[in-house]
């Protein structure tokens, strides 16, 4: 018999679907990430209000700031930014778009910590433009059917 197929018949390629398990993924591993940026950037705030001799100063940057300042200020975002990591599990919008301006601002508080401790800086800004990323690329609202 000409032009028929002996396999199972091939469905089209299709783009995913708002809850392909790749795009869930994605949203998943940029709450792990919150949760571990934010736990760090308690750690860090902890270690500048506790002793200021802990982080190097640079005496010649273009910006200066308060090192037990900054301490709390890291110590504070760390805590939204755990919890908001935390909310991301329920797929909630609120908590994707609360994320995305949490680590908006970690990568801003992280530039301005370069002169305290730059590679720990540029480590957590990279972790932060990629939850940006990862929350921007995820799963889109369920329309309701009406």
């Amino acid at each position: 018999m000409a032009g028929t197929s002996s396999g199972p018949p091939v469905a089209p390629a299709t783009s995913p679907t708002p809850h392909h398990p790749f795009r869930i993924g994605w949203t998943a591993f940029a709450a792990v990430l919150m949760i571990f940026g934010g736990a760090m950037a308690i750690f860090e705030g902890i270690a500048a209000i506790a002793r200021n001799d802990v982080f190097i100063a640079t005496r010649d940057y273009v910006f200066r700031f308060s090192l037990f300042g900054w301490g709390w200020i890291h110590l504070a975002l760390g805590i939204v930014i755990v919890v908001a990591g935390c909310a991301l599990f329920s797929g909630a919008l609120w908590a994707r778009v609360t994320g995305i301006v949490l680590a908006g601002l970690s990568a801003l508080a992280n530039f301005l910590w370069l002169p305290h401790y730059p590679l720990w800086s540029i480590v957590l800004i990279a972790i932060d433009v990629f939850i940006i990323w990862a929350l921007c690329a995820g799963p889109e609202e369920e329309k309701k059917a009406v």
